[in-house]
């Protein structure tokens, strides 16, 4: 199991912070027990976060990324997917990801994906330019040189000359017909749509109860991936 998790509530100055995040480690669990104690904060340390949170978001990934490859030696060669929602006083929601980990936003019961996946196939072009190449060999998923099934990732010092780290960002308004947040690593989604996730989640009024049915279902499903879900439920 190389999957990590935040889901906390903190208060900054005058602001409540809803902090939430799947990190999907590969080749170990270094990188995404490091994000784990190190990206919010950096994005947090950011000093225009409350000004343009897009902004800084950003640049807490990259100075992140680059202090878990300046620290290699001690972190291992392995990578991590991320997936970060950050609410701001109940209203506002900014979603970040890098990889294949995915959030998903219920708006009146519909779903809305919130990320990009980075997958090989989709940003080839990006890959080539880089110098690197996407093969289906050896097994049946596009792969960054043969190794890596994900386009865009934290860490991976070998192949970090032919990937990407910067994040796909969006932001939105949390109204009231918004519902459901749905958080997960591609354990979840590789069997399961955005739309079935979002119609499970909402039969439960306990979020903790909805992200347990939704493993369960991804288990029944024959997920062979690690498998992590974080629900927010907004409204009653």
């Amino acid at each position: 199991m190389e999957d990590y998790h935040v889901a906390k509530f903190m208060q900054i100055q005058q602001h409540e912070l809803g902090l939430f995040a799947i990190y999907d480690g590969h080749l170990g669990d270094t990188i995404p027990s490091y994000l784990q104690k190190h990206l919010f904060a950096n994005i947090l340390k950011e000093e225009e976060f409350w000004v343009d949170p897009s902004r800084a978001i950003s640049k807490a990934y990259e100075k992140t990324d680059q202090a878990i490859l300046s620290q290699s030696s001690d972190l291992g060669r392995g990578g991590s997917t991320a997936v970060t929602a950050i609410l701001i006083n109940g209203i506002k929601l900014w979603v970040a990801n890098v990889g294949d980990s995915r959030a998903v936003l219920s708006r009146g019961g519909q779903a809305i994906q919130m990320t990009t996946d980075h997958e090989p196939n989709t940003e080839r072009g990006s890959i080539e330019n880089r110098g690197g190449f996407v093969s289906n060999m050896p097994g049946d998923v596009p792969r960054v040189n043969g190794q890596l099934a994900v386009s865009r990732a934290f860490g991976d010092k070998s192949l970090k000359s032919h990937l990407r780290s910067d994040p796909d960002i969006q932001w939105t308004d949390i109204d009231n017909d918004t519902d459901i947040l749905i958080l997960a690593s591609d354990g979840l989604w590789k069997v399961m749509s955005n739309q079935e996730a979002v119609d499970i989640a909402k039969k439960f009024k306990d979020p903790q109860k909805a992200s347990k049915q939704l493993i369960a279902e991804a288990v029944k499903r024959d997920s062979k991936d690690d498998i992590s879900c974080v629900v927010v439920r907004f409204r009653g």
